[in-house]
């Protein structure tokens, strides 16, 4: 496959979709910076993998990979990848299924008082996404600060899966739900997921915010994505029948 000159050359629909990786706040994620930004996050300390254990995962993830790197994003690496990439293309992986069963509760889409919802990969079913392509030689720059965003704390385990690319089929590291973790639910219930993609809220956005970007970029792309675009509609419907906060004394 040869390198496209305009990365978006396969899909212009996505050139507005997709956030400039140079200003991209997840290009910049550090623990540090976290910290510092957002105080309330201090107790992240306790549960972020430290820098040796990052770079030891990446190292062993990528030990047999050479040439080009293709990414395989099913979340919020659809629409802010804070990656540098030659091209993006529309990808399905078969056998490996996108499900809502990771918890935020650390402040991210999500708070302790009201947990939020993402998204995993998980075995089983099929998975629609967007697969970006790294140049060979800037996969080691890329990867640093893709580990740096998915592999902060325990939730994801890297792998390399058979994504479909048009024609071709092609190795895409990616990255799926530790089942050996708490944050990994598979056992929610769908009103569990539909009340914390309600009310979770963080530093990052909200839960909600999250679910409705993954829907858009489907409809963008034509995309049948049934269960997210139920999820959603769920969702909103358990939003609006929520009771209005009373009018402050103050104003009547």
């Amino acid at each position: 496959m040869s390198l496209q000159i305009d990365p978006f050359a396969h899909h212009p629909e996505l050139r507005e979709k997709i956030a400039d990786p140079a200003g991209s706040f997840f290009r910049k994620l550090t623990v540090d910076m976290l910290l510092q930004q957002f105080p309330q996050l201090t107790r992240l300390r306790e549960w972020v993998h430290d820098d040796d254990f990052r770079e030891a995962n990446r190292a062993q993830a990528l030990a047999d990979h050479s040439g080009d790197l293709w990414v395989f994003g099913y979340g919020s690496l659809m629409w802010d990848p804070a990656l540098f990439f030659s091209e993006v293309r529309r990808a399905h992986v078969d056998g490996f299924a996108r499900r809502l069963i990771l918890i935020d509760d650390k402040g991210g889409r999500g708070t302790q008082e009201a947990p939020g919802l993402m998204a995993a990969l998980d075995h089983g079913g099929e998975c629609h996404g967007l697969a970006f392509r790294i140049p060979a030689p800037d996969v080691d720059t890329e990867t640093e600060v893709l580990w740096r965003r998915e592999v902060i704390g325990p939730g994801y385990i890297p792998q390399f899966v058979t994504a479909r690319i048009g024609d071709e089929t092609v190795p895409a590291l990616t990255f799926l739900a530790d089942h050996a973790v708490p944050e990994i639910r598979d056992d929610l219930s769908r009103a569990d997921q539909i009340r914390f993609l309600a009310h979770g809220s963080g530093v990052l956005g909200t839960s909600r915010e999250y679910l409705a970007n993954i829907v858009d970029h489907f409809e963008t792309l034509e995309i049948r994505d049934d269960d997210c675009a139920a999820l959603l509609h769920e969702v909103d419907t358990y939003l609006a029948s929520l009771p209005s906060s009373p009018p402050n004394e103050a104003d009547t």
